[in-house]
């Protein structure tokens, strides 16, 4: 089977790894985030993509979720020195992927491209698509003003008040090379337990994805990120009640009830298995904290029978 997701994030990290384990991973792509995409140090940096690439190369640190292990700060503390900011944590050998990035953009090279050049470098077997060349940064309104998602999550700890959330140039963006083929011709669909509004979001925002996975609707599978009204990775739950939006299963399940025929909630949330169904689409209850190897993988093997059992028309 040919499986394509949809990621962000360390939540969406847990889960891709269960997936290379449990697949083969050359049949996976990983369609990923680009609105945290920022520029500091004069260096383009990808955060979500770099989260993506090290997990499935089994290279990043385990304890944070981002990053190489055993890293080293020694060219942020001189950074720090000389006056730049330090809130960002770029660790030394991680410093490398961001200028060998900003290099190759440089050059003239495409996002997408230089995306292919890091995967395959680092062994990695799945194929990575960032969801477009054009540069979309997430930006946050707040009670402060503007914010760049990062500047929002990492530089403010997510603290100040979310009043809106917009993708700067979307409306210019195309979709990377690719991005549209993979899901037209996926044999499953999955959006990963991302924060759906800034990690999902801008995906679902470039022109024309949202509308391919409609077409594809019945072969579209959802985690969800939220369990028992709270996110377990990052700030989606505050995000998503700041602005008016349910925080729950339920929730969940309205975003992406255009594009989604299933939505796998945890056992904790079962009572909202009705609710969901109700909106059109199948509630699958199935553990969904992945806090082990083993619970990654278990999760993976049953969204892949479960999207088998879909692609041939088989009762799950």
């Amino acid at each position: 089977m040919a499986i394509v997701a949809l990621a962000g994030g360390i939540g969406a990290s847990k889960l891709l790894l269960g997936l290379s384990r449990a697949m083969d991973p050359r049949e996976l792509t990983v369609i990923v985030n680009t609105g945290d995409d920022i520029v500091l140090h004069g260096l383009s940096i990808s955060p979500d993509l770099d989260i993506v690439t090290y997990t499935l190369a089994g290279l990043v640190n385990p304890d944070t979720g981002w990053g190489f292990p055993d890293e080293t700060f020694r060219t942020l503390d001189q950074l720090a020195v000389y006056g730049r900011p330090g809130w960002f944590h770029l660790g030394d050998r991680d410093l490398a992927t961001h200028i060998h990035r900003t290099a190759l953009l440089r050059a003239g090279s495409r996002l997408s491209e230089v995306a292919e050049s890091i995967r395959q470098s680092l062994g990695v077997a799945s194929t990575i698509l960032p969801m477009s060349d054009q540069p979309v940064p997430t930006i946050i309104e707040t009670e402060l003003g503007r914010l760049h998602f990062q500047e929002y999550l990492v530089e403010r700890r997510a603290e100040p008040v979310v009043r809106a959330i917009s993708f700067d140039g979307i409306e210019h963006a195309r979709p990377a090379p690719g991005v549209l083929e993979s899901i037209e011709r996926a044999s499953s669909i999955i959006l990963c337990p991302s924060n759906p509004l800034i990690s999902v979001g801008p995906i679902l925002a470039v022109p024309g994805v949202r509308e391919a996975l409609r077409k594809r609707r019945r072969n579209v599978l959802a985690v969800c990120p939220i369990v028992g009204g709270k996110s377990l990775k990052g700030p989606s739950d505050r995000m998503l009640a700041q602005l008016g939006l349910e925080v729950s299963a339920c929730g969940v399940a309205r975003m992406y009830q255009d594009i989604c025929a299933t939505l796998v909630i945890d056992p904790v949330d079962s009572a909202q298995s009705a609710m969901i169904e109700s909106l059109g689409m199948k509630a699958l209850v199935y553990p969904t904290v992945m806090r082990t190897l083993d619970d990654k993988e278990r999760l993976a093997r049953e969204i892949l029978r479960f999207s088998a059992n879909q692609a041939t028309g088989v009762s799950a």
